[in-house]
């Protein structure tokens, strides 16, 4: 299984109360997934259709963001999960 980090940044962090979570995920998807159980109030990050909510952005390494959260993940990808706000 491949362990990956994810980091919050924005009201992610504020609310996950956590900076980083390590954790084995083969894809986003799985990697959310997890998120959402090791911090239920993160439970937002579901739009109803199962993708990503538009409150949120995913970025691969801080290099791009993700749009399909079912591509696989390298091992040792770090996930940085930031806030979708408006503003500066």
């Amino acid at each position: 299984m491949t362990v990956v980090v994810v980091e919050f940044y924005g009201m992610a962090r504020a609310r996950a109360g956590r900076a980083e979570l390590s954790l084995p995920a083969e894809s986003a998807r799985a990697a959310l997934r997890a998120v959402t159980r090791a911090c239920p109030v993160l439970g937002d990050l579901w739009a109803a259709d199962g993708k990503l909510s538009r409150h949120y952005l995913l970025s691969l390494d801080g290099e791009r963001f993700l749009t399909d959260l079912d591509e696989p993940l390298p091992p040792g990808a770090r996930l940085l999960l930031l806030s979708a706000d408006a503003g500066g």
